[in-house]
């Protein structure tokens, strides 16, 4: 009974895990709050939610929490499409975590 239980609470564990993947901006579209990003060779669309976190990292490492508009700016840059990678968790197809790049701290 015990190992049961065990492995009920081990899948359930592994069930709510979010991953965590490097991107690559393809598209943002402001109005359906979607990002299509290239993990690898794949491409994938995931939903931004009033849940997501935003933070800006630094070449350091430091990260700071950003609002939503501040992301905006960044990842409707057309500059940013095709060139612009950051780290995102995803949790059922949409982003619980976005880390952005920021430029170095002065």
């Amino acid at each position: 009974m015990r190992k049961m239980l065990l492995a009920l609470g081990c899948v359930l564990f592994l069930c709510g895990l979010a991953a965590a993947v490097d991107v690559t901006l393809l598209k943002f579209d402001k109005d359906k709050k979607t990002v299509t990003v290239k993990e690898g060779a794949a491409e994938s669309v995931y939903k931004i939610t009033e849940t997501t976190r935003f933070l800006a990292v630094d070449p350091d490492g430091h990260a700071d929490t950003m609002s939503y508009d501040d992301a905006v700016k960044g990842l409707g840059s057309p500059k940013a499409e095709r060139a612009m990678k950051f780290g995102v968790v995803v949790k059922d197809g949409a982003i619980m975590e976005m880390k952005l790049p920021a430029r170095k701290r002065r």
